[in-house]
């Protein structure tokens, strides 16, 4: 269905703008408080504040929940609200003169449109190239005549601005189910009170009703109802409200770390690390899979043409005794000498001089096939000075090809929409431009259909080798064979291939084909299958020129990369549409394959049965190489055999995939994330890459040479792949290690302090009494322990980098889920409980029938709730300071700080000023001071501390000595490491002090020269890590008594700390 409309001059009078934003001053607040009251934690609080109010059911303070629910609102909303920005869009000013323009409706496409236009009586098509989105540049012109086709929400823009897959963790999905088991646990907390007040009622109210009458027909069975509500109340902190705003706390923090690193930073384009996301980063720290690009992300993307076989003669061969002598070495091969032409480009570096004089000598194979490369392209040149050409393409490999047919005298200099400019051997000619049959994924070629300034029709195509093969005259065979053997030793030496074929045409056919190529392009229906055969009918019977060989370098540090991240067992699949030789060939000089795996497996079926036959056979321990583009090689990836392809895909140690489209990227992504349930992550550079980007659970995007279209649909972007070490290994791992233990810490710590309402409850009559004080259950969660748990979630770490790096294996965890997984939910429930009952009964037995100094009584329930909610401050603190392994300033000063927060806050509430202020908000008068001065108040705090800290201590101790983890492994080696470290430094110390030896003095007396002369770099000595000195006297080897000195030390592996100390001598 396409729409017609018709349009005059005018001047646009209607708004044209876009709304992106969700928010206006006024809608603001009540939309807002809408989309927050949706989350299951936000709703449940508002419910309690409701059941607060009834005077019935609470025995709390409204505040106690007003405080803490307002306070989570206003952080969210004002992050909400600085994430709301308000976009709007260009307004057409001037129109054409009437005319009609048939088109599709608004959609999303991005790489197509469909339409025509009719105007002063002629019909043109209205395809993706004639449409200018927003954000387009003009180049190569100052103005253009326009059209606005769609506007405001109808526009590509706005098309695509539909909400994009919320990404969620492994642990986000966890903790939706232990919420849910927790609100289960809460209902049956309050089930057993609420059965507990009506027994009590019925056989111990009937005794207090003389002085607490109940209300008329208030029964048993009522007053155990209102209890269940009330207790509700009570034990909501079982759900903590803060949980959700401290974890977005936290992962704003390690999402900065990611910003700010400066090992992530990459000078040479001025690159910086970038979480695009704050909610991903623990994820970072479970992948378990990992696909990758290869062009671009695991090599530069810095094309360099660097071999060409052309009629069947190849180029470019550098004998192997020159390889690493090409430059001015007189044993090596000179630099072709480019002088004869004035623009060529002077970093172009060739060394093969016959390619040279064959065009020299004008070769007319050889000049077809530059000429090819000049013409057959979509590269604008921009020439600012005479002579100085820079050229803009759209892809590296056009670039480096239309460089080298520059520097071999066909210079491409300019072109216009009807024309293509070259100089050919220092001739200006000109090409009119007929036709550009353009480069897609399915294609995989390119052509273009010239007429020479003579005449003469022509067609050049360029594309990858299998297609061009496919299309060829059958009497290019024996040139097909041999220009097969020089694609396959280029495909060997990693390098990437294209190749070229050219046809005349025949002025009739071509004018009749192209009547239909006109007719096609303006058909409304069906166009591109229309276009499709007519391009396949026009590229027929071509005749074989060549073929071209760019290589593509590897990034700095990609073996030693993905070396480190197959110690942490993490398994590393690459996906690209390079023809399998050279994927085979990055993959070994990448450490992706190895020497010693046993074998290469290839599947090549042609057809589903022999594919699925070839993956049921035994290829356990061998690396796996699949080639699926092809249209007979994609029986790997449907749905009847993907689960075998997948079943021997993992048991491979390696996997790459050649001659993928994106689309099949995503389609491998999306198979082992649906049947392995492991976090994947996928990494690119370029467009093709952006449906494997945003299938994987972590997208990485690669700012390099092809655009920012991976990077702005990625979660994290970095320069180089050598980043992905540190982003997962250090970054990653420490983000789920802090999230883990942050979720540990918090629920044992609620948990704590709610499980003693439950055992008060039995001591209270089921009344709906609380234990603590009213402000204490109020600040407990939002001051007294919140910065603690948060600088402990923010700095802590196990081990540093360097033992990060020096250790991979530490990683290991996160694919397992040790550190937080439903059982060490229950075993921080079990603890709690413990706890609990530890907090509650030691401070109630050492109350009961207990006495001041002065003989007064000392058990009244204020003196208790002090005791009782002081010594769980006092275990929660000690319980963190377990927990943590790396102890800052600023950790210190939150522990300590809340400490101290805590006592003179309860101070100033229990002081006589605040309650003459306000008597019912502040009844604990004179508390503090009476009871925290009794040395039994103290030994009590002592005592229960010792014993709910002595349990956790024993348990890690053993489990460390029977059962260490990795971790502890390496905790164990760093402590050891340093304290021998330390040691040997005090002993050499010492030992110089005290080692003098008798003829010292007669040596200085008698003027001999003692300083012995420097060791020279080259003699083999390695530099050992000692301060800047020249050796001397016993360090040495040198003994003034004659007696024999150790003149050599063992050699012994520096460690970091030694590393970090070292001096460089200049006398060395």
């Amino acid at each position: 269905m396409f729409q017609k409309f018709i349009f005059t001059c005018f001047n646009c009078s209607s708004t044209n703008a876009i709304k992106t934003s969700k928010y206006n001053l006024f809608t603001f607040l009540p939309l807002n408080l809408f989309e927050q009251f949706q989350r299951i934690a936000n709703a449940y609080f508002l419910f309690l504040l409701v059941l607060q109010v009834i005077p019935q059911i609470s025995s709390l303070s409204w505040f106690t929940t007003v405080v803490p629910l307002v306070l989570v609102l206003s952080v969210t909303a004002a992050k909400d609200a600085t994430d709301d920005i308000v976009s709007s869009c260009l307004q057409c000013l001037h129109s054409f003169p009437q005319g009609e323009v048939r088109c599709e409706p608004p959609n999303n496409r991005l790489d197509r449109f469909t339409g025509t236009l009719t105007y002063t009586g002629q019909k043109y098509a209205l395809d993706n190239e004639k449409i200018l989105l927003r954000g387009c540049t003009l180049r190569n012109t100052e103005w253009c005549f326009g059209l606005v086709v769609f506007g405001g929400p109808e526009t590509k823009l706005m098309q695509n601005c539909g909400k994009s897959t919320f990404k969620r963790t492994s642990i986000d999905r966890l903790m939706n189910v232990l919420v849910l088991c927790i609100f289960g646990f809460l209902a049956f907390m309050c089930t057993v009170l609420a059965i507990g007040n009506f027994f009590w009622e019925l056989n111990e109210g009937s005794h207090f009703t003389a002085f607490l009458p109940r209300q008329d027909g208030n029964s048993a069975a009522f007053s155990a109802f209102l209890t269940f509500w009330s207790y509700v109340i009570i034990l909501n902190t079982v759900v903590p409200i803060s949980l959700y705003v401290s974890v977005e706390i936290i992962r704003l923090g390690n999402s900065f770390y990611i910003d700010w690193d400066r090992k992530m930073y990459y000078a040479r384009s001025d690159t910086p690390a970038e979480a695009r996301t704050t909610t991903l980063n623990e994820e970072l720290g479970q992948i378990k899979y990992i696909f990758s690009d290869k062009t671009g992300t695991l090599t530069q993307n810095i094309m360099t043409f660097n071999k060409c076989s052309i009629n069947g003669k190849c180029y470019g061969k550098i004998p192997c005794k020159m390889t690493f002598k090409v430059s001015n070495s007189s044993t090596g091969r000179q630099r072709v000498d480019f002088s004869f032409n004035p623009l060529a480009d002077p970093r172009f570096v060739f060394h093969d001089h016959s390619l040279v004089e064959a065009v020299k000598l004008e070769t007319p194979e050889v000049h077809t096939f530059f000429r090819l490369l000049a013409l057959c392209h979509t590269v604008m040149a921009e020439e600012k000075k005479e002579g100085e050409l820079f050229y803009q393409a759209q892809s590296p490999d056009e670039g480096a090809l239309v460089t080298a047919a520059r520097n071999f005298g066909f210079v491409f200099r300019s072109r216009t929409p009807d024309s293509v400019s070259i100089v050919e051997m220092g001739q200006q000619r000109s090409y009119e431009l007929l036709a550009i049959l353009d480069f897609n994924n399915v294609r995989k070629r390119m052509s273009v259909i010239v007429r020479s300034p003579e005449g003469k029709l022509s067609l050049y195509c360029k594309g990858a080798d299998t297609i061009v093969y496919e299309r060829l005259h059958q009497s290019c065979s024996k040139l097909m064979d041999v220009t097969t053997e020089h694609l396959n030793e280029f495909a060997g030496e990693g390098l990437r291939t294209l190749a070229l074929a050219y046809k005349d045409l025949d002025e009739d056919y071509f004018t009749q084909w192209k009547q239909r190529h006109h007719e096609a392009s303006t058909a409304l229906d069906d166009r591109e299958s229309k276009l499709d055969q007519l391009y396949e009918e026009i590229e027929n019977d071509l005749l074989l020129l060549g073929a071209t060989a760019i290589e593509d370098k590897l990034q700095d540090g990609v073996p030693q990369t993905i070396e480190q991240l197959a110690k942490a067992d993490i398994k590393i699949w690459v996906l690209t549409g390079d023809k399998q030789e050279t994927a085979e060939n990055i993959g070994y000089a990448c450490n992706l394959l190895r020497e010693e795996m046993n074998e290469v497996f290839i599947i090549s079926g042609n057809s589903p049965e022999d594919v699925q036959a070839e993956l049921r056979s035994d290829v356990k321990s061998k690396s796996f190489s699949l080639e699926t583009g092809h249209r007979r090689q994609a029986y790997a990836l449907e749905r009847s055999v993907e689960l075998e392809f997948l079943r021997t895909a993992c048991m491979c140690k390696s996997v790459i995939c050649c001659r993928v489209t994106p689309l099949q990227k995503a389609q491998v992504v999306e198979l082992v994330k649906k049947y392995k349930q492991v976090v994947t992550l996928a990494i690119g550079d370029g467009a093709n890459d952006v449906s494997m980007i945003k299938a994987a659970h972590i997208g990485v995007g690669i700012s390099g040479q092809e655009g920012m279209q991976a990077v702005l649909s990625s979660d994290y972007s970095f320069a180089q792949f050598c980043f992905l070490q540190r982003l997962l290994l250090v970054h990653g791992r420490w983000s789920y290690l802090r999230m883990c233990k942050f979720l540990r810490y918090f629920f044992y710590k609620n948990f704590t302090f709610t499980f003693v309402h439950f055992w008060y409850a039995f001591f209270c009559g089921f009344s709906a009494q609380t234990v603590y004080d009213q402000w204490f259950i109020t600040l407990y969660n939002l001051v007294y322990t919140a910065l603690p748990v948060l600088g402990m979630s923010l700095f802590d770490q196990d081990v540093n980098d360097v033992w990060s790096f020096q250790h991979p294996q530490l990683y290991i965890p996160g694919h397992l889920n040790l550190y937080f997984s439903k059982k060490a939910f229950f075993k921080c429930a079990l603890h709690s409980c413990y706890s609990s009952l530890v907090l509650f009964f030691i401070p109630y037995a050492a109350m009961q029938d207990t006495v001041r100094g002065d003989g007064k009584d000392v058990a009244d329930y204020q003196s208790f709730a002090l005791l009782t909610q002081t010594c769980l401050l006092f275990a929660v603190s000690i319980q963190l300071g377990l927990e943590m392994s790396y102890w800052t300033a600023v950790n210190t000063i939150f522990v300590l700080g809340s400490l101290v927060m805590y006592f003179a806050v309860t101070f100033t509430m229990y002081s006589n000023g605040m309650f003459l202020m306000l008597p019912s908000a502040f009844p604990f008068i004179g508390t503090a001071r009476n009871s925290l001065n009794q040395p039994n108040i103290w030994l009590t705090i002592l005592l229960t501390s010792l014993l709910c800290v002595l349990p956790v201590v024993t348990f890690r101790f053993l489990l460390i000595q029977l059962c260490p983890t990795i971790n502890d492994k390496v905790q164990s080696k760093l402590f050891y490491t340093l304290f021998f470290t330390l040691a040997k430094t005090l002993s050499r110390r010492s030992g110089y002090a005290f080692s003098h030896a008798q003829g010292y003095g007669d040596l200085v007396t008698s003027g001999r020269f003692l300083r012995r002369p420097a060791v020279s770099r080259s003699s083999g000595f390695a530099h050992t890590g000692r301060t800047g000195f020249s050796p001397m006297g016993r360090s040495a080897g040198y003994s003034p008594t004659g007696r024999p000195q150790n003149a050599r030390v063992s050699d012994v592996e520096a460690t970091s700390l030694q590393m970090y100390r070292t001096i460089t001598d200049p006398a060395l």
